[in-house]
């Protein structure tokens, strides 16, 4: 929904010697985070607030909007303690629209997060508490993937055969 008068999306496929499978969100996950991240590098250069500059790319798409205020007023986005930061990101996938803010600071050279604010948008919700139940999975498996995930392989072979040896949050 990111209104850019001049935009190229590609995308390559790349044969990897370790076989790979799907991720939770299939894809959206990575395409999410690189876009948002790029989105942040834009704000940084253009001197503007993530959230404002997001506010922008989104003047004729009122749901996004919508979603986007409602997880920066929940998560009271720009009044953090000080040591500590927060993101915005919003994304797209599979006829719902999700954003969140994290707030992280970094205490003894690891980062460490202290709240997630998720809103979303997915229409009709026929048991709403299976849909907060999805967002806190997500979530919680994003937040592995980013503090913990790591494969290692040695000798031809993955270390980690199960999660009693991958870290979980």
């Amino acid at each position: 929904p990111d209104e850019f008068p001049h935009r190229h999306v590609a995308h390559v496929t790349r044969r990897a010697p370790v076989p790979i499978g799907f991720w939770r969100s299939v894809g959206h996950s990575d395409n999410a985070f690189f876009t948002e991240c790029f989105i942040d590098e834009m704000a940084f250069a253009a001197g503007r607030d993530p959230l404002d500059f997001r506010r922008l790319l989104l003047a004729h798409h009122p749901r996004h909007r919508a979603v986007l205020e409602l997880a920066a007023a929940s998560a009271q986005w720009g009044r953090v303690d000080p040591g500590r930061a927060q993101g915005i990101a919003l994304h797209e996938a599979f006829g719902s629209i999700v954003a969140q803010v994290a707030e992280v600071s970094l205490e003894g050279g690891e980062i460490r997060v202290h709240r997630v604010v998720c809103a979303i948008d997915c229409g009709t919700a026929v048991n709403p508490e299976i849909v907060a139940q999805q967002m806190e999975g997500g979530i919680v498996f994003g937040l592995t993937a980013a503090l913990y995930g790591e494969i290692t392989i040695k000798g031809g072979r993955v270390e980690q055969l199960s999660f009693q040896q991958y870290r979980m949050l």
